[in-house]
């Protein structure tokens, strides 16, 4: 267990506790930075608001960053600019790009900003909307459940 001095307040924290903080919890949009938990992208303050109960404005996002990174989680930098689709080699949309973005979301309903970009993934298709009208958010490249077979990726019909 690592112990850390966030806000003068001293934590004891563990990636299983933050891991287990964050199960049933809808990442917030992401601006510049992100950790990865799960296979999901947060903004590194709400996993440590989550972890620890501290408010978002007693720590700065790099303080955030630092810690995620010594429990292990990876954090990284969002792109500077828009996702531009386009055709590369390889198979299916966007050179498989697409199909990447997707496979840790098989069988959740997810809003797409761009075709490689998931912006929330979710059990229901009312937690995605929710979730987009609670950031004011928009699904620009559409709102859909990620196929969990490939009968289901085909739209054939049930046997």
């Amino acid at each position: 267990m690592a112990s850390f001095t966030i806000s003068g307040a001293r934590f004891e924290l563990e990636r299983d506790r933050v891991e287990d903080a964050l199960a049933d919890v809808l990442p917030d949009p992401l601006d510049k930075h992100y950790v990865v938990v799960q296979g999901r992208r947060f903004p590194p303050k709400q996993v440590i608001e989550h972890a620890t109960g501290l408010d978002r404005a007693d720590f700065t996002t790099h303080q955030a960053r630092r810690i995620l990174k010594r429990l292990g989680f990876v954090a990284a930098r969002t792109d500077a600019g828009p996702c531009e689709p386009t055709r590369a080699a390889g198979s299916g949309p966007y050179g498989g790009r697409q199909a990447a973005a997707l496979a840790p979301f098989v069988g959740k309903w997810v809003a797409l900003d761009s075709p490689t970009e998931v912006l929330v993934a979710a059990d229901t298709p009312q937690e995605v909307l929710g979730w987009l009208a609670r950031h004011e958010r928009r699904a620009r490249y559409g709102m859909f459940r990620v196929p969990e077979t490939m009968r289901e990726a085909e739209g054939l019909a049930p046997q």
